[in-house]
């Protein structure tokens, strides 16, 4: 098996890589990227990486594949260093989509079922119900269609509320309305009362989110961005809250993480903050996809995941 360098912003993550590999793909030759240690680059041709350091691809310029360690391959894009005859991998699922899709359905289902007054009853020790936004009255957008956005748009459709989605080019999902393009972005917006973003971050997706593009909400919509921070201008958001013409927000990104002490978000009575936790790789899953996806490139087999740099995922 071809040597695999493993790299990561953090070293306990690598870390936990290496021991996923140990235990159960024994057949990966693998190890940790470590700038200050001497070795034969050439010997090494493939990469699993999260948000590598920009010594990986001066130590290793021929690299033959990388394989990301998550579906948004943006932090790769950005490294200068990399060749651009090295193939980017990135994950499709690995157990992504279903702790996002149970990350949406308990947010939304907070909101339209109104749980939070609950907690305000139980401090009065008052016993009576709250009012329910109909599922038929809340229509849910979905930016990004991908194998994530997909599975999150159909399991709220078998839910009954009315879901559509909009993405770069034309989908097709039983039950849910699709939208795609600039032309169609504005008439998804105008009837999206419930927006969730699961954009992949591209230079086209990069502050989308914005006071325009949220100003075409329906008054009171709400937003829920699991995509990336980058996707969404914050002050925009605090405006619109602020106007009233947003009712809240769920983040689980932001553009600088860990959110500083200082930022206007921790404190926003309209703002519910989670850190970046919506779908945590399943490490085991996502190695046995690489391992699968490494295999069949050596044998010249097609590999399902491929980036393509000039869309940017």
């Amino acid at each position: 098996m071809t040597p695999v360098v493993l790299a990561s912003e953090s070293s306990a993550a690598a870390q936990k890589w290496l021991n996923v590999i140990q235990q159960h793909f024994p057949d990966l030759d693998a190890h940790i990227f470590d700038p200050n240690a001497a070795a034969a680059a050439s010997e090494v041709r493939a990469a699993i990486v999260w948000k590598p350091p920009a010594a990986l691809f001066a130590r290793y310029p021929d690299l033959d594949l990388v394989f990301n360690m998550g579906a948004g391959v943006d932090a790769i894009l950005r490294q200068p260093g990399i060749a651009d005859t090295t193939r980017i991998i990135r994950l499709e699922d690995a157990g992504l989509a279903n702790p996002m899709t149970e990350y949406v359905i308990h947010y939304l289902s907070g909101i339209t079922r109104n749980f939070g007054v609950y907690e305000q009853h139980r401090e009065k020790r008052l016993w009576q119900g709250a009012e329910q936004t109909p599922v038929q009255h809340s229509t849910i957008g979905v930016m990004g269609l991908g194998v994530i956005g997909a599975r999150i748009a159909q399991a709220l459709s078998a839910l009954d509320y009315p879901v559509q989605g909009w993405a770069r080019s034309p989908k097709a999902l039983p039950g849910i309305r699709s939208f795609h393009g600039e032309d169609q972005f504005a008439s998804f917006l105008a009837s999206s009362q419930f927006l969730i973003n699961v954009l992949p971050l591209t230079d086209q997706t990069r502050n989308i989110l914005n006071r325009d593009s949220l100003g075409q909400l329906p008054k009171g919509a709400v937003l829920m961005n699991i995509g990336r921070g980058e996707h969404l201008v914050e002050e925009d958001l605090l405006a619109l809250l602020d106007s009233g013409h947003l009712s809240q927000a769920v983040l689980d990104v932001a553009r600088e993480e860990p959110l500083p002490h200082d930022h206007p978000f921790w404190t926003h009575p309209a703002i519910t903050l989670t850190p970046h936790i919506s779908g945590p790789t399943n490490h085991f899953l996502a190695i046995r996809q690489i391992r699968d996806k490494l295999q069949d490139a050596l044998q010249g087999k097609p590999v399902s995941g491929e980036v393509f740099r000039d869309m940017g995922y």
